[in-house]
């Protein structure tokens, strides 16, 4: 029951559309139609415009849906006018790597709901599968204790995920320490590197270092604070952290740790996972935490963090 149209006249697919009355209409590509009475090619402003500003009335009249697919830029941005993200009413992102066999659905925009929502998927021999635990996944390989590794669990929507936050710290070849990072951002990474070496004590300024979250994952929530700078300080001590444990928070620039939301049902996931053990702020501390099945440990600065993690070793 699929219709295939080899077609670009935007006119003759908004007839076919009312002829056949399809359950669903997919354009592939906007920036390949075109209207025969604008005279730019396609791909340009006005046609882009006017393409899926005829796309939108006809959907609203009819009711049919319609998913329109856009090329991207090498930003990752959506090409083309602005106004093509104002017609729409929703704005999803699929990304992947060929070198990985899993994709991420998000969401930029949602008229009718949420932008925090991701949705995972594995690219298997049959299409494409919803993977059901998306933290086992991107925990694969968090088996063994490694310097420089260290497990969150964030909020994406509804959802909670656990992720690996991986960091190295090398001493540098050249006058300028290298800052580098992969799915966090990077000035985040300057800020708590900055707080680390004033308020902790620790001697970065004539080291490289690189931050990754692994599994291509992007994450801008504050709570992965504590876990990127105990990554920092078990590389740069090169001590790991136990496996078994895991820690959140946000990190003020006094290196003290804030409070954060939904501290339950991190701390809830975290235990479904097998951790023994979850470091959080001692602010959300609470005796509550303790009937939950793991070790729930409150901490007010990261230097408290780092003793309780890497001080027996020392």
């Amino acid at each position: 029951n699929l219709l295939v149209m080899s077609e670009i006249e935007i006119n003759r697919i908004i007839s076919a559309m009312g002829k056949e009355k399809p359950a669903l209409v997919i354009i592939d590509s906007i920036q390949t139609m075109m209207h025969p009475d604008i005279q730019s090619a396609p791909g340009s402003v006005a046609q882009v415009r006017e393409c899926a500003g005829m796309l939108q009335r006809v959907s609203k009249k009819t009711g049919i849906p319609v998913i329109v697919v856009g090329h991207v830029t090498k930003s990752g941005s959506i090409a083309g006018p602005m106004v093509l993200e104002h017609i729409v009413d929703a704005v999803l992102f699929f990304e992947g790597e060929n070198i990985r066999d899993f994709r991420i659905l998000r969401t930029l925009k949602n008229r009718f709901g949420s932008t925090q929502e991701i949705g995972v998927f594995s690219m298997e021999s049959t299409g494409l599968t919803e993977v059901l635990n998306p933290s086992e996944l991107f925990l694969s390989h968090h088996s063994f204790e490694i310097p420089g590794s260290v497990v969150v669990p964030i909020i994406e929507g509804t959802r909670t995920i656990l992720i690996e936050i991986q960091a190295l710290v090398a001493q540098t070849g050249f006058g300028m320490p290298a800052r580098r990072a992969t799915g966090v951002p990077v000035n985040r990474v300057s800020v708590l590197l900055a707080v680390l070496e004033k308020r902790a004590r620790l001697l970065l300024g004539s080291s490289d270092v690189y931050v990754n979250v692994v599994g291509g994952v992007e994450v801008d929530e504050p709570a992965v604070d504590l876990g990127i700078a105990l990554a920092v300080t078990s590389s740069l001590r090169d001590r790991p952290m136990p496996a078994d444990t895991c820690a959140v928070g946000e990190i003020g620039l006094g290196v003290e740790l804030r409070g954060i939301t939904r501290i339950e049902e991190r701390i809830r996931e975290a235990q479904k996972m097998g951790f023994k053990k979850i470091l959080i702020p001692g602010v959300n501390m609470s005796e509550k935490y303790n009937e939950l099945g793991l070790e729930v440990i409150g901490i007010d600065n990261v230097s408290d963090a780092a003793k309780q993690l890497f001080s027996k070793k020392d």
